[in-house]
């Protein structure tokens, strides 16, 4: 049930960046606090949820949590990113033996831009940190890499915003010798001022 809801939101997103791009091609351009440098810093919260792909999906059901971001605007239209967060990875039974839930905080980096009015792409790296460590006792840390796409909707005059975005995301092998990366595609649905 909660995979089926994710892809509807999901392609719910999809739709409303393919409108603001249609949008923006039969306009004269504009521009907002959400999608410029004038606005300065911009913070968003928000849950995050996703759904295992790859070997990943052998072991484990889906994700929860949440993360903070900041957008610094170094260029009309491109932010610099900071991310951090938490991801529940919750664990399925598979021969009769449940395997554990794993938790990760990812800290990540990178740049997001807007081609049209409200419409991103972003990629970011980091490091994403293992938090029940007697799940793999080989590394607690791993290389994260995440591009993603998506949509900032303007709330308020002021400059608040709404952010839904779709991403893959992928850690390194947290074990060496065997196939032990964490890999997803996520929804961020975030609250931005």
């Amino acid at each position: 049930m909660i995979m089926k809801s994710t892809l509807k939101i999901a392609a719910l997103v999809l739709a409303f960046a393919g409108l603001s791009y249609s949008a923006k091609a039969q306009t004269t351009p504009t521009t907002t606090s959400t999608t410029t440098t004038n606005g300065g810093i911009r913070y968003s919260i928000g849950v995050e949820t996703g759904i295992p792909i790859g070997d990943f999906k052998d072991s484990h059901k889906w994700n929860l949590g949440g993360s903070v971001q900041a957008d610094i605007p170094v260029a009309q239209q491109l932010f610099v990113t900071v991310n951090a967060g938490f991801n529940n990875f919750f664990g399925k039974t598979v021969a009769g033996i449940d395997v554990p839930n794993i938790q990760l905080i990812p800290v990540k980096a990178g740049l997001k831009f807007f081609p049209v009015q409200n419409f991103y792409v972003q990629g970011e790296a980091g490091a994403a940190f293992l938090l029940n460590k007697d799940v793999y006792n080989d590394k607690s840390t791993a290389f994260v890499w995440a591009p993603q796409v998506g949509v900032q909707f303007p709330v308020s005059a002021n400059g608040n915003f709404i952010d839904a975005g779709i991403r893959y995301e992928s850690t390194s092998n947290f074990v060496s010798n065997i196939n032990s990366k964490a890999q997803f595609l996520g929804l961020r649905l975030a609250y931005g001022f």
